[in-house]
């Protein structure tokens, strides 16, 4: 079960590191049992070395994929995160950069089919956030970064990607249930959530014919290290409050929806989100 309230704590920078954080998230359960349903396949997953993206990690590893981690400058978690992987039997490579940098995007498609010779799961799931009290702090150049790091990274390895996928093949994104409600202090990041749910929406219609899949996971707040990176102690005690179930969910909660969304049992599904929020009733 989830923690339903924090310790005070704050990180002074994001994305966050994983084991600065306490307690330390859950990515996957002890129960968890692999069935090879990604038996054999390739996935690059960013933000891949912690909190959701290294759930996913893991949890493909665990059902046969290798995976290729995209990250942006937190070492130890990323190589905590290899570890993990490798110790599931499967092949994990680490890239380190920035994937508001269309360059570095192409050049993590580049890696991963030279490393492992293919791509068959695309996981668009970096992304940062930033609390404000008023939508006229927002400045420019954080604007432009936050739509550069949360919605123009997936365009860049969407098209960077896209060549070498075949039917069958499949592309997730990490949206947000703030894609859905709102949030008054996370103006700027709602918007590019709201925005992913529109490309996932319209690439799904035109990728259709070529038998691949494009879908979305909302999560609602969930225990990972952007949450002390982003808010102030108080925030960071209370988190998870908001939701039906008083507690915040855990990556380990998260990441089967993305082996479902990557696997054939999720074959007659695409252009969807799938709502792992606590409890929040939305009209979608």
């Amino acid at each position: 079960m989830a923690e339903s309230h924090f310790p005070p704590q704050e990180q002074d920078k994001q994305p966050g590191d994983e084991h600065r954080m306490h307690p330390e998230p859950e990515f996957i359960r002890d129960d968890y049992r692999g069935s090879d349903k990604l038996k054999g396949k390739v996935a690059i997953i960013t933000g891949g070395d912690s909190g959701i993206g290294r759930a996913v990690a893991l949890h493909f590893a665990r059902e046969g994929a290798d995976c290729a981690v995209v990250y942006l400058d937190e070492q130890r978690d990323a190589e905590d995160t290899k570890a993990l992987v490798e110790a599931e039997g499967q092949r994990c490579l680490l890239i380190q950069g920035d994937v508001a940098d269309s360059g570095f995007c192409r050049e993590v498609v580049k890696q991963t089919r030279g490393a492992f010779g293919g791509i068959n799961i695309l996981v668009n799931n970096a992304a940062e956030q930033h609390d404000w009290d008023d939508v006229t702090q927002i400045t420019d150049e954080q604007l432009q970064r936050t739509f550069a790091t949360n919605i123009f990274s997936h365009f860049y390895l969407i098209r960077e990607a896209l060549p070498h996928l075949s039917a069958g093949d499949t592309i997730i994104a990490t949206s947000s249930v703030n894609a859905f409600k709102g949030n008054k202090s996370l103006i700027d990041y709602s918007a590019t959530k709201g925005a992913i749910q529109g490309l996932v929406r319209s690439l799904a219609q035109s990728l259709i014919d070529r038998e691949i899949r494009v879908n979305a996971v909302a999560p609602g707040p969930v225990w990972t290290p952007l949450i002390p990176a982003s808010f102030e102690e108080d925030k960071v005690e209370s988190f998870g409050g908001q939701v039906p179930m008083n507690r915040a969910g855990q990556p380990s909660e998260m990441g089967p929806a993305y082996v479902y969304l990557a696997s054939q049992e999720s074959s007659y599904m695409t252009g969807q989100t799938i709502h792992l929020n606590g409890g929040v009733i939305l009209n979608t």
